[in-house]
C-alpha cells in the first residue's frame, strides 16, 4: 500500500508567522505531528509520502502514487482540507481524515470515506483490522480515552526538518480545568494523562540523531498540570540529556498562570532550557473569568503574576478574548492597559468564537445566539454568537483596540517593558547562523524600508546599551511585529458581515 499523508495549509493568520518565517528562510514553524505520529501506528510494510502543503505543493504525482489519502487537521484549515480532499475525490483516491477538525464537525465532511475520529491510539487500531478484512465502516469514535504511554516515536523520517523553524512534542494531554469556550476537554478530556520520560526522551533523541538542535515546543495544552512528575521525573530528566549532549536545545509551551505560585517549577524549567510560555490570561475582567468557568485566574494578582515568570526567565505570550457576556465597551481600554504594562509582547486577542462541543458552544444554541461554525481562526475579526454588548461597538472596539497594541510606538514599547523586567538564563548558548541572518535582514527590512525604523532602532540601541543579553530575542520579537502588522492589516480591513444562521 502507498500511503499518501496530507496537512492543509494554514491561512495567513496570527499563530502561522508566514511572514516572519521569511527572515529565517523558513517555511513553517511547526510539522504535522499528529500525522508522523499516526504513520508510526501504520503497518510497517506500507509505503508512506507526507505532503505538508505548509512546506510543498501537492503534485497530481503525488496522487497517481497513492493508493490511499490519510488527511489530519485543525479548524483552521477547513478550507484548505476541503480543497485537498476534493482533488483526492475527483482522482478516485479514498480519503481517511482525523483530527480535531474532523472529530469536531464530521457532517461538514459527508464526502470523505472513512472518519477516523477521537484519539488515534484507540480508533486507528479498530479501523485498519475492518480496512484489511474488506468491511472498513464510514465512522470510528470513541468514549474512552487513551494511555498516552502506547503512543509512539513520531516518525520524524518523513520531514524535511530544515523546512520547519521549530520541531514539537507531547508529553501530556487533557485538562483540569473548566473553561466554557475551550474545546480541549472536548477531545482530551478533563484526567491528565502522561507520557513517561523515558518517551520523551527517546523522542528527543529520534529528532537529535537527524540533527536537529533548534527549537521544540510542547504541544501540550497546559504543561504543569502534573507538577510533581515535572519535578521529581521529566524536567531532571531534560536538564541531564541537555548536560548529556552539550545542547543547548530551547523548550517553550502552553501553561496555566499558576506557574507563578511555584518558584522551584520555574527554576527547573529554565534549567532544562525552557525560555517562554503561552498563558491564557483572557481578561482582566473577573466577573467575565468567573463566567466563563475560568475561576483560577481571578483569586491572583494577575499582573504581578506575570511579572514574576518574566522575571524567572520565561517569557510570557498571552491570549486575550473581548465579547464575553460581562464585557462592556470599558473592557477594549482595560486590555489594552493590561496588555501594555504586563509586557505580553505577543499578544493574541480575538473575539470570543463558540467551538463546537464546548458548553459556550451548547448554551448559544440553547439561547438562539449561535449564528454559524467557527472560523478557527483566533484573530481573524469574526465572532459565530450574538454577542450581548452591541455588535458594532463591539467590532469597533476590537479593530481600534488591535490597531493600538501593534501599531509600532506601542508594539515596541511592550518589547522594552518586558526586558526590563526579563532575566534571561545565564547558560550557554549555541550561535546559529540564522540568527545572524535574521538580524541584518530586520535591519534592511524592518530598519529602512519599514515604517516602524524610528522604533526599530530607537528599541536596538537601547538594547544593546541596557539589556544587551536579550538582543537576539529583542531582534526576534521585531520580526514578530512585522507579521502580526501584517496579519493585523490583513484581517482588520474587511469588515466581518452579520452571518446567516446556520445552526
Amino acid at each position: 500500500m502507498n500511503i499518501l499523508l496530507l496537512y492543509p495549509e494554514f491561512p495567513d493568520t496570527f499563530w502561522s508567522f508566514k511572514h516572519a518565517l521569511k527572515f529565517v528562510s523558513k517555511k513553517a514553524s511547526l510539522p504535522p505531528l499528529g500525522l508522523i505520529t499516526v504513520s508510526a501506528m501504520l503497518p510497517p510494510e506500507w509505503r508512506k509520502k507526507l505532503v505538508d502543503l505548509n512546506v510543498s505543493k501537492l503534485t497530481q504525482k503525488d496522487i497517481e502514487w497513492a493508493d490511499i489519502a490519510f488527511v489530519s487537521a485543525m479548524g483552521v484549515q477547513k478550507k484548505s482540507a476541503k480543497q485537498i480532499i476534493a482533488r483526492c475525490k475527483n482522482a478516485g483516491l479514498e480519503v481517511v481524515a482525523g483530527g480535531p477538525l474532523f472529530t469536531s464537525e464530521p457532517e461538514q465532511f459527508p464526502e470523505v470515506d472513512y472518519l477516523v475520529l477521537n484519539e488515534a491510539e484507540l480508533t486507528l487500531p479498530l479501523f485498519l483490522e475492518d480496512f484489511a478484512q474488506g468491511i472498513a465502516k464510514k465512522e470510528y469514535r470513541s468514549n474512552g480515552f487513551p494511555d498516552v504511554r502506547t503512543s509512539p516515536v513520531p516518525q520524524w523520517e518523513l520531514l524535511n526538518m530544515k523546512k520547519y523553524a521549530s520541531m514539537a512534542l507531547q508529553f501530556s494531554r487533557g485538562c483540569p480545568y473548566q473553561c466554557d469556550f475551550c474545546n480541549v476537554t472536548t477531545l482530551f478530556g478533563h484526567k491528565i494523562r502522561i507520557k513517561s520520560s523515558d518517551q520523551i526522551i527517546r523522542e528527543l533523541e529520534a529528532m537529535y540523531e537527524r540533527g536537529w538542535r533548534e527549537s521544540i515546543f510542547f504541544v501540550d495544552d497546559n504543561f504543569i498540570a502534573h507538577k510533581s512528575y515535572l519535578k521529581k521525573d521529566l524536567l531532571p530528566k531534560l536538564i541531564e540529556w541537555q548536560q548529556s549532549k552539550k545542547a543547548t536545545t530551547k523548550f517553550y509551551t502552553e501553561c496555566s498562570i499558576n506557574i507563578a505560585d511555584d518558584q522551584e517549577l520555574m527554576d527547573l524549567m529554565v534549567k532544562a532550557g525552557f525560555n517562554q510560555v503561552f498563558i491564557g490570561i483572557e481578561t482582566p475582567n473577573h466577573s467575565a473569568l468567573e463566567a466563563c468557568g475560568k475561576q483560577h485566574n481571578t483569586s491572583r494578582d494577575m499582573l504581578a503574576n506575570i511579572k514574576r515568570i518574566q522575571r524567572k526567565g520565561l517569557e510570557v505570550q498571552g491570549g486575550f478574548i473581548v465579547g464575553f457576556d460581562a464585557d462592556t465597551p470599558s473592557i477594549f481600554q482595560q486590555q489594552i492597559e493590561f496588555i501594555q504594562n504586563s509586557g505580553i509582547v505577543t499578544a493574541m486577542v480575538g473575539l470570543l468564537q463558540a467551538l463546537p462541543g464546548t458548553k459556550l458552544y451548547e448554551r448559544m444554541k440553547t439561547e438562539g445566539r449561535l449564528l454559524s461554525s467557527s472560523s478557527g481562526d483566533n484573530v481573524d475579526n469574526t465572532t459565530n454568537i450574538v454577542p450581548k454588548m452591541d455588535i458594532e461597538t463591539l467590532r469597533k472596539g476590537y479593530r481600534d483596540m488591535m490597531n493600538y497594541l501593534y501599531s509600532p510606538k506601542n508594539y515596541y514599547r511592550r518589547i522594552k517593558t518586558l526586558l526590563i523586567e526579563y532575566k534571561p538564563p545565564k547558560s550557554k548558548s549555541r550561535f546559529r547562523p540564522g540568527q545572524l541572518v535574521a538580524l541584518f535582514r530586520s535591519m534592511v527590512v524592518l530598519g529602512v524600508i519599514g515604517k516602524e525604523r524610528f522604533h526599530y532602532w530607537k528599541m536596538l540601541i537601547w538594547t544593546l546599551f541596557k539589556q544587551h543579553q536579550s538582543l537576539s530575542l529583542a531582534v526576534t520579537l521585531s520580526i514578530y511585529g512585522h507579521h502580526f502588522r501584517k496579519v493585523c492589516t490583513l484581517h482588520l480591513k474587511t469588515e466581518e458581515h452579520p452571518a446567516t444562521s446556520t445552526v
